[in-house]
């Protein structure tokens, strides 16, 4: 399964009405560090299908949402959990951070 991709009007079902653990990958076409961090996430939203929801979110389609969570530079990665921010990583992650930190909110 690939990340879903977030929007104004799922954002409320995929993010806030979930009991697992949220990534989001806020991200933009023109961006190239955006573009290296992709893969990472789609690998991800594959190893943890299920057990996570990995998101992606279009800053230049979505700015209210963006500035909703002060995303001031791209790509920037926030971790939710019953619906509260628990974590955030601004710039390329590699996918063993990332998990280590999924790992650590979902405890």
């Amino acid at each position: 399964m690939s990340a879903i991709s977030l929007n104004r009007s799922n954002f409320e079902d995929v993010v806030l009405n979930t009991d697992k653990p949220v990534l989001i990958d806020f991200w933009a076409s023109w961006c190239g560090p955006c573009r290296m961090q992709s893969p990472v996430i789609e690998e991800l939203a594959e190893k943890l299908e299920g057990a996570a929801v990995v998101a992606k979110l279009n800053v230049d389609e979505n700015p209210e949402l963006a500035a909703q969570f002060s995303v001031m530079s791209i790509p920037t990665l926030v971790f939710v959990k019953d619906g509260r921010i628990v974590g955030r990583r601004t710039g390329v992650t590699s996918g063993a951070e990332l998990l280590s930190i999924l790992r650590t909110v979902s405890v």
